[in-house]
């Protein structure tokens, strides 16, 4: 046992004051000591290890549970955000269709107008023709008529007496009374 001390103050030395030095003689460094070190780290360490650890371990546990939280949040936002878009895009359709309904409705609907106004403007023009086409026949007619009376008081002027005259004066008076009656 002598020996094994001798051993230890022999093979340790002291290093000199103000240098450092590693020592890496085992024996030197009081193994005990160390140990004691080490035990006391572990045992005191290990609470404040565990407390660390199981600090770490909840924030991260309620970090988990926060993400799954907002993760179902975002799942049903987006959920509700489908629906929305199916419903928007069915109204879409909807008004689409609608519009191009409305579209063809209106397109026939102006094209029957549009027929109906052409028929009534076809119809005004022919009785304006109509009208226009009597009203010249009438003239004609009435010029005719004039110009035959006119030649034959002419020709009964120059071949009859007074009272021939007269007389057909009168009966030509009643006919063109007659026909005035009838174009009134």
């Amino acid at each position: 046992m002598k020996n094994i001390t001798n051993s230890f103050v022999s093979m340790g030395h002291w290093p000199s004051a103000g240098s450092f030095e590693f020592n890496t003689d085992i024996l030197a460094t009081n193994p005990i000591n160390l140990s004691v070190v080490l035990g006391v780290l572990i045992f005191f360490g290990k609470g404040v290890l565990n407390d660390l650890l199981d600090k770490r371990k909840q924030r991260i546990l309620s970090t988990i549970r926060n993400s799954e939280e907002l993760r179902r949040g975002a799942i049903e936002q987006l959920e509700r955000a489908r629906v929305r878009l199916r419903k928007v895009e069915i109204e879409a359709d909807e008004y689409r269709t609608n519009g191009y309904y409305e579209i063809e409705r209106e397109k026939v609907n102006l094209i029957n107008a549009t027929c109906n106004s052409l028929e009534q403007l076809e119809n005004y023009k022919n009785e304006t023709l109509f009208f226009e086409k009597q009203r010249a026949i009438n003239q004609v007619r009435q010029q005719v008529l004039q110009q035959a009376l006119q030649r034959a008081l002419g020709t009964l002027n120059s071949c009859l007496n007074n009272e021939l005259h007269f007389r057909t004066i009168s009966a030509n008076i009643d006919i063109l009374g007659s026909m005035e009656e009838i174009t009134d």
